[in-house]
């Protein structure tokens, strides 16, 4: 059996307890991270005479025949048979074969760690690398929702409160909003990698150790800004991946979010957009059907990133100094959630990229709404009615409007000024939809020269990103 440990256990493991304490079968994916660190903590063994360079130069050497080998398919992590394992972890795998290869010299490798130190580096190697990955790929659904709200600046829409048309503006403005959520959740996937970017190793089991470690070297080289400051927090630490799983958690709800809307305006009610044939699917019954299927499966996967972040959470609420197997549990949640988002992200920009927008559907929306209805009233608040006054007359007006099926704009000035001698032939201009949106020059309003503001911001704002990445 191969394992690193048994000195003073006296028989075998329970096959049935083998196999439920093994972990190499999920934390096989973290064999590149845990050769990466075995090298560079094998280095600074070195470095401070703890092993002579010999050994160092053969334990680098083997680490990497079995990095090389297992990227090969030469040394395959699993059995290719019984598609199990006869070791216990990823750490068991890598030294076992080390010392295999190269005898002696592999015994040496462990010095001054340990397995609770090595995984929270391999955990947070594994974790900076996917927030880094996730961030890239928020990036280009950003620049694919920039995109359509660049090309849709005279797009004009109803906005919604309650699901209720409620004032028009435009698909841009629209579309704005989703790109202030993402980019929320990209400067929040910024933090958390700033906050997880401490190197653990070095902290031993939980007291560090007697060895005259150099853990800023080690932090260094393997491109952390410091070494962790407390031993114990170092090996019972996953905060790191709480905050990255609750990150992604807030990104799935805002694609939900977005998922909702294309949904309802894919709608044979709406009809505001279609989606591409490429990203749809149709029904085995009812051939009429085009379903946005890619649609309903992102939001459905939102609670399963959810439940990534409640196991972990519930995993790690009762734990008590320092590392206990529970932390085990932190893996399969933690790659559950990053690959599901990282599925999600660019599947579903690449589908928003195809979608055709019904310009003249949303527009005639809009149009029979009474969208313009605040700026009925606001207009008579502008000829002198106090804005309470000018609410209730636009009101029964609309009731009107209702029973004669048409809008405001519709209506003869001669019918208009039943409802107020302010009302003049300049009224059609001032509730028209491009006035009403135009009209809005407020920081962060749809009106033109704000809009444009937003934009030419927003687009700076994007290239500066893609320039650090």
């Amino acid at each position: 059996m191969a394992q690193l440990w048994g000195g003073r256990f006296t028989k075998q493991t329970d096959a049935a307890v083998k196999a439920f304490n093994d972990s190499i079968g999920f934390d096989k994916r973290l064999y590149r991270q845990d050769i990466t660190g075995s090298m560079v903590h094998a280095r600074m063994l070195g470095r401070q005479g703890i092993l002579s360079a010999e050994d160092c130069e053969a334990i680098e050497k083997g680490l990497e025949g079995i990095l090389a080998d297992i990227e090969s398919g030469a040394l395959p992590l699993m059995d290719q048979v019984s598609g199990i394992s006869e070791y216990e972890d990823i750490h068991s795998f890598v030294e076992s074969n080390l010392i295999d290869r190269i005898g002696e010299a592999g015994k040496r490798l462990h010095t001054g760690r340990s397995r609770n130190d090595q995984v929270a580096l391999d955990m947070r190697l594994y974790t900076r690398e996917a927030v880094d990955d996730m961030r890239e790929r928020l990036l280009h659904l950003l620049e694919a929702v920039l995109e359509i709200m660049e090309a849709n600046t005279e797009t004009y829409m109803p906005g919604f409160t309650h699901l209720q048309k409620a004032q028009p503006t435009t698909l841009a403005h629209y579309l704005g909003a989703y790109f202030e959520m993402l980019r929320r959740d990209y400067g929040r996937l910024c933090d958390c990698r700033a906050r997880m970017n401490e190197c653990p190793l070095g902290a031993g089991a939980l007291a560090g150790t007697t060895y005259p470690l150099d853990r800023a070297y080690v932090a260094s080289e393997l491109g952390f800004d410091c070494a962790t400051r407390n031993s114990m927090d170092s090996v019972s630490d996953r905060d790191y991946l709480l905050e990255f799983l609750s990150d992604l958690s807030i990104i799935m709800m805002h694609l939900s979010r977005f998922s909702e809307e294309l949904i309802i305006w894919n709608s044979n009610e709406y009809r505001f957009v279609e989606m591409d044939d490429a990203f749809s699917t149709g029904s085995s019954i009812m051939p009429q059907k085009k379903n946005p299927d890619i649609c309903e499966l992102v939001r459905g996967k939102v609670g399963r990133v959810y439940g990534d972040l409640m196991s972990l959470l519930t995993a790690m609420k009762g734990l008590p100094l320092a590392y206990n197997k529970d932390m085990q549990e932190d893996k399969e949640p933690a790659f559950d959630a990053i690959d599901t988002a990282a599925a999600c992200i660019p599947l579903f920009a690449e589908m928003l990229r195809t979608i055709r927008f019904n310009k003249e559907v949303m527009e005639k929306s809009a149009m029979r709404g009474f969208t313009n209805a605040t700026d009925a009233a606001d207009y008579l608040v502008v000829k002198g009615v106090p804005f309470r006054d000018a609410h209730g007359i636009i009101g029964r007006l609309v009731l009107r409007c209702i029973d004669e099926g048409k809008g405001i704009e519709e209506l003869p000035l001669e019918e208009l000024k039943t409802f107020s001698d302010k009302f003049e032939a300049d009224v059609y201009d001032a509730i028209s939809l491009r006035t009403c949106v135009n009209k809005r020059l407020t920081a962060g309003a749809p009106g033109e020269a704000a809009m444009a503001e937003e934009l030419a911001a927003s687009r700076a704002w994007l290239k500066a990103q893609k320039e650090v990445q």
